[in-house]
């Protein structure tokens, strides 16, 4: 009896844009992915595209009455999110893969690792072994929840439920969208393809998202030489400040 072997399922991708160069004219672009899936067993598949920009800190702080005025609590930094994410998929990405699953991949904003390490301490609890415990307490998730809400309100996070499209057999494309805010740096697409909820198969793409110009330079000497731009700027400042108030005299 001679039996047949067939070949793992796979993916490809590939985008249509691997960098792109912002200016003062930018205002956002599209950014299209397309693949296939190689399974000589046809069987029922899902694809999840995630893409992850450069990590950048949260600093975000509660408004406190105080008496009679309101006031800024002391502020909570947030480390390990990304700065642009989009999840996007063909279906509900609760119907395609359990929550652990889900989680290990951080697959969804419920489940971006994002902490606040400064507010974090390990206690000894039960006598048995040591605990990360937040002193946020039960607030933390509002505080990240809020995190996730002004990222999303700003187009930085989104979860896309059919931002993937089957358009042949094997064929699909995704298309993600870069608001004008998105962050500077090397951005990560994963492209993950799921079978009977379980992860089969994956491809990582790079996307560059870099200033051009006049902007690149200001931006090169702003992040490499900090002192030396803040001390221009602020005589900068001072020049433009003496100027005007040089020309109100003169009328």
């Amino acid at each position: 009896m001679i039996t047949t072997t067939l070949p793992p399922p796979a993916i490809s991708a590939a985008l249509t844009e691997t960098q792109v160069r912002v200016n003062s004219g930018f205002r956002g672009t599209r950014i299209v992915l397309y693949g296939a899936i190689f399974d000589p067993g046809a069987r029922a598949s899902d694809v999840v595209v995630i893409v992850r920009g450069p990590e950048q800190p949260i600093r975000i702080a509660r408004k406190a009455k105080v008496g009679p005025l309101w006031v800024n609590s002391r502020p909570v930094v947030f480390q390990g999110a990304p700065g642009f994410y989009i999840a996007a998929s063909n279906r509900p990405l609760d119907e395609i893969a359990g929550f652990g699953v889900l989680r290990r991949m951080g697959a969804g904003v419920d489940h971006l690792p994002i902490n606040a390490p400064a507010e974090q301490r390990i206690e000894t609890r039960y006598g048995v072994r040591d605990m990360v415990v937040s002193s946020l307490g039960a607030d933390y998730l509002d505080w990240r929840r809020a995190v996730v809400r002004l990222k999303e309100k700003s187009g930085l996070y989104k979860v896309d439920e059919h931002g993937v499209r089957f358009v042949d057999t094997g064929l699909f494309r995704a298309e993600i969208a870069l608001p004008a805010e998105a962050p500077i740096g090397q951005y990560q697409a994963q492209i993950v393809l799921f079978q009977a909820g379980q992860p089969v198969s994956e491809r990582l793409r790079t996307l560059s998202v870099e200033k051009v110009g006049a902007e690149r330079s200001l931006y090169l000497w702003a992040h490499r030489g900090p002192w030396s731009y803040g001390l221009a700027a602020m005589a900068f400042a001072l020049a433009a400040g003496w100027g005007a108030s040089s020309a109100f005299r003169r009328d």
